[in-house]
């Protein structure tokens, strides 16, 4: 697929740095906007639990946790964890993401069908993610197409994961703005900030899809050039 070791160090240092522009985009994003104050004065924990009461969602509880970014809904246990500073902070970049992480309570909640198809890819994305490259390696190293096209089918589940998880991502986005807007949390001008730091971190997962579709490709590319020869 590459005609050089230069072509391949591009190809390497695209796949690179898509994400990194990525992250660069959603920090710069959080950072900005974590240090403007929301009108409202709410913090990102009465943030999360009005729009969890709002919806009926009593039993979903809101907890601190340490990092930066690390934020996030865990379905087992119902509940949703913000990371400190968004947690006690009542910045509009803290509103943005607790209530995007309720909006993924909402989906788990309804039952949302794209949630609930990624749940079940779980397990064997987990796999392909761990394992597909290696097999890969091997099937190539050996001569062994069966090898190489089984690693390929470990890789595609791992990649439809990633897929999957852009339409659970944008409409948990979506409930966000939806919510935030309809309980007063923010308003104005405000509505354009929240969707800034809601659409920077859109971007991640879009970077991490388009990266894993372009190596999946590639891999299928080599695996037909493997067939021809």
């Amino acid at each position: 697929m590459f005609e050089s070791i230069g072509a391949y160090f591009i190809y390497l240092a695209v796949l690179m740095i898509i994400p990194l522009w990525a992250q660069s985009k959603v920090k710069s994003a959080y950072r900005k906007y974590s240090q403007v104050a929301s009108s409202s004065g709410m913090t990102g924990a009465q943030v999360a639990r009005k729009i969890l009461n709002d919806n009926g969602l009593y039993d979903v509880t809101v907890e601190p946790v340490k990092g930066q970014l690390t934020d996030h809904y865990d379905p087992r246990k119902k509940v949703v964890r913000l990371s400190e500073h968004n947690y006690y902070g009542n910045s509009v970049a803290g509103a943005a993401v607790a209530a995007h992480e309720v909006g993924h309570a909402m989906q788990d909640y309804e039952g949302y069908a794209f949630l609930r198809f990624r749940h079940a890819l779980v397990p064997v994305a987990n796999f392909g993610s761990n394992t597909a490259i290696f097999i890969i390696i091997a099937g190539f190293l050996m001569t062994i197409p069966q090898l190489v096209l089984l690693g390929i089918v470990f890789m595609s589940a791992a990649v439809l994961f990633q897929l999957v998880t852009l339409p659970v991502e944008f409409n948990a986005s979506n409930r966000a703005m939806e919510q935030v807007v309809s309980a007063g949390v923010i308003r104005n001008n405000e509505e354009r900030e929240t969707k800034k730091v809601l659409d920077a971190a859109a971007l991640t997962y879009v970077a991490a899809a388009l990266v894993a579709v372009i190596e999946l490709a590639r891999f299928v590319l080599m695996f037909l050039a493997m067939n021809r020869d």
